[in-house]
């Protein structure tokens, strides 16, 4: 019987292509690689990132301009809310973190190369791309405009320091001098190329937290410190602790762009990407660590209330010093600039060429990428469409370093780094009601949920009473 079953079979086949015979005769074993739903982007090269690349990736995402703010959000919470808040922010993220290196692979044969494929398996097709895709975008987009700023306000602050005779010009001028480096910047094609970039703004960011934390423990207790609240009515107050809030989850960024950092690891059944990207995620994790403590801890100790919401501005002594950090801050959010863009620069051009048959190229990438730092783009995705504000003009319009920190941190990385992955874990890996593992994820959902409304509310109202008495575009 199994004879004439291998001979109906042998027949069958003889009707093939001699081609199609031979590859099925060959094609016993699975593939080396695990094989990806999608390319990551159109023409990308092999994936032959090692583990450390994961590493400075996630450093130069996560550890950006919102370290320097953490002084300022402890001067709203206090010494004990405040470090309970941020040692509770760390172990969540770590958490969600480990949950998406996790689930890049949970469908074996398949790898989700970015945020909204992972939703999309977890909530639908439809669901998923309203659920993830605009937490991402506003991640994304929010942490380039806050870069912006940043990048022009230390830029001024340089030179100002570096160059005491020369001509001043207006913070918008400077916010539109680091606007121009990025029209070049981002004509490189993946994540691969700016590889470099993104370990230059690693060692930048390790070096100016470090500058930071020492420089205030240097300059000791200014005069009449105080730790008490800042004096203020009620209602602002409830504010400005919300937005604190968001200032301290913006500061916990990465998972936006971590499936698509994964993407770029090789993966083989023996040694799938979650363990290298584990080992570089926890790397990145120790870095985190001692620089935001040390900053948010030592900053508020030297100054108290009064510290500035970007302690560098607070410190004065010794100027080279100052101005070298300034010039860091400056190299590293142009890195970081260029990690949160990549996606979004990916997602543009799929659309282009699957919507306007544009053909892939550099013309491609010249009209997106400079449509997207400095213009308004347009995204249309499941019958979603998103507009892209354009990093370039909010920057200069809004320079609110402290109240955008706040606003996008609870907008957009509250959802994304807290608690949507503890809402896909559920859903996917479906752990047993009740048990340790449930009860953790619904913790972070709670307080991820909280983070969100609080901060949003607070990072929106401030801005809107900050800029009711801001004259635009000095």
């Amino acid at each position: 019987m199994a004879t004439m079953t291998q001979l109906l079979t042998f027949r069958r086949y003889l009707n093939l292509p001699i081609q199609y015979f031979l590859q099925r005769m060959v094609s016993t074993s699975p593939p080396k690689e695990v094989q990806s739903i999608g390319k990551w982007a159109e023409g990308d090269p092999t994936r032959r990132a090692k583990w450390w690349y994961s590493t400075f990736h996630t450093v130069t995402a996560m550890i950006g301009a919102g370290v320097l703010s953490l002084p300022y959000a402890m001067a709203y919470l206090g010494w004990g809310p405040g470090t309970m808040v941020l040692v509770l922010s760390w172990c969540m993220t770590l958490n969600t973190m480990w949950q998406m290196i996790q689930l890049h692979e949970c469908v074996p044969g398949t790898r989700f190369d970015r945020y909204i494929d992972l939703g999309r398996y977890a909530f639908g097709p439809k669901l998923g791309g309203w659920v993830v895709l605009p937490q991402q975008l506003i991640v994304q987009v929010g942490c380039d405009i806050v870069y912006m700023v940043t990048g022009g306000k230390c830029l001024k602050k340089f030179v100002e320091i570096a160059c005491t005779s020369c001509t001043q010009l207006k913070q918008s001028y400077w916010i539109l001098i680091f606007g121009g480096t990025h029209f070049f910047l981002s004509q490189l094609p993946n994540f691969n190329s700016v590889a470099a970039v993104s370990l230059a703004a690693a060692v930048m960011s390790l070096s100016y937290s470090t500058i930071a934390w020492a420089g205030s423990l240097s300059h000791g207790q200014i005069d009449g410190v105080s730790y008490e609240y800042k004096s203020t009515s009620p209602t602002d107050f409830m504010f400005r602790v919300f937005n604190a809030l968001g200032q301290i989850s913006f500061a916990f960024a990465g998972h936006a762009v971590a499936l698509e950092i994964q993407a770029t690891i090789p993966s083989t059944p023996e040694r799938p990407s979650k363990i290298p990207m584990w080992k570089g995620a926890l790397g990145a994790y120790f870095i985190n660590a001692i620089c935001y403590f040390p900053v948010a801890m030592i900053g508020y100790w030297a100054f108290g209330q009064d510290v500035d919401d970007n302690v560098l501005m607070a410190l004065k002594k010794p100027a080279w010093l100052i101005a070298s950090a300034n010039l860091m801050v400056v190299v590293h959010v142009i890195g970081s600039y260029q990690v949160y863009a990549m996606p979004v620069f990916d997602l543009l051009e799929n659309m282009m060429i699957k919507r306007l048959n544009f053909p892939p190229g550099i013309a491609l990438r010249l009209i997106t990428r400079s449509t997207y730092v400095g213009e308004v783009s347009s995204i249309r995705t499941n019958c979603t469409y998103t507009t892209v504000p354009f990093t370039l003009f909010i920057g200069v319009t809004f320079p609110f370093f402290g109240d955008l920190l706040g606003f996008f941190g609870g907008f957009g990385f509250a959802p994304t780094s807290y608690f949507l992955p503890s809402i896909m874990w559920l859903v996917i890996k479906k752990p047993k009601r009740f048990s340790l593992n449930w009860f953790i994820n619904w913790g972070c959902i709670f307080v991820g949920v909280f983070i969100m409304m609080a901060s949003t509310i607070g990072g929106l109202r401030n801005i809107i009473a900050d800029a009711s008495t801001y004259s635009f575009y000095t």
